[in-house]
């Protein structure tokens, strides 16, 4: 599970860049009821979704040239300039060097050798997101990646992930399931599966990230993702072990997944 108790390599912050924050907004206001709350009181470039008046992530002005609208993940760390050395040093790209967020934090975005991008956050002000694994809050992360053993090597030299491969019911593959270092499996934040480039449709055969979204009632969340104008990629569909989920992609094309969890023991 994912929680607020952020430690090194865990996840902590995500943002969407989105060519329309106006559009996102309304988007994600009618799928999981977030707000939208501006950083400054003059541009809505930047700024959190809010869920209950508790952020539950950012929303940016996309500004890339050429860059499709996604959801960037970031990975707490303790120095975010000895991540972007240990970036380079293991194949990977710096896409923003580090820099700080006017004394919230510290931040650098990166590609992998693969191909996926992702970011870190050096906390400061803000440690991260204030609610998680929750209805309508981040409660999974997951990579698509082309090269399972070499994004096992990269993330594992850079965050000291430790990862556990699970077979996928039905022969479908590999499953590789993520813990920060030192942490017990309770604090399991995401995994890895690879796939064939030709599957990556999204982002034309390149690895990426995407989150993954908590919800009470998995179809009727679909239902409001299609009302929204989203589309639905896959499911809804019910994953032994896991629960009922849906690959969704937000109108600019972002990409997320829903889930309503599977219900645990009882005790």
């Amino acid at each position: 599970m994912i929680t607020t108790d952020f430690v090194p390599g865990s996840p902590c912050w995500l943002d969407l860049g989105a060519p329309d924050t106006k559009a996102a907004t309304a988007f994600y206001r009618s799928v999981f009821g977030w707000e939208f709350r501006p950083m400054s009181p003059d541009s809505d470039d930047y700024g959190a979704f809010q869920l209950g008046g508790r952020t539950v992530a950012g929303l940016g002005k996309l500004t890339e040239e050429g860059a499709r609208s996604a959801w960037m993940i970031y990975f707490c760390v303790p120095d975010a300039d000895a991540a972007t050395e240990t970036v380079r040093q293991s194949g990977g790209t710096v896409r923003v060097p580090p820099m700080d967020a006017g004394g919230e934090g510290r931040m650098a975005q990166y590609t992998d050798p693969q191909g996926g991008q992702f970011a870190v956050w050096q906390p400061g002000g803000t440690k991260g997101v204030d609610a998680v694994d929750e209805t309508g809050t981040l409660s999974w992360t997951e990579l698509y990646t082309t090269d399972m053993a070499g994004a096992k090597e990269f993330y594992g030299n850079l965050f000291g992930w430790r990862t556990q491969d699970m077979d996928l019911a039905g022969g479908g593959g590999t499953y590789v399931l993520v813990t920060p270092s030192g942490q017990p499996d309770e604090r399991m934040h995401g995994g890895m599966m690879q796939l064939p480039a030709e599957h990556l449709v999204l982002t034309g055969g390149k690895p990426y990230w995407h989150p993954v979204f908590a919800t009470a009632d998995c179809d009727a969340t679909v239902d409001k993702v299609m009302a929204g104008g989203g589309r639905v990629m896959m499911g809804p569909e019910d994953a032994e072990g896991v629960g009922r989920l849906a690959v969704c992609v937000d109108p600019a094309g972002a990409d997320f997944v829903v889930l309503t969890p599977e219900p645990g023991p009882q005790g």
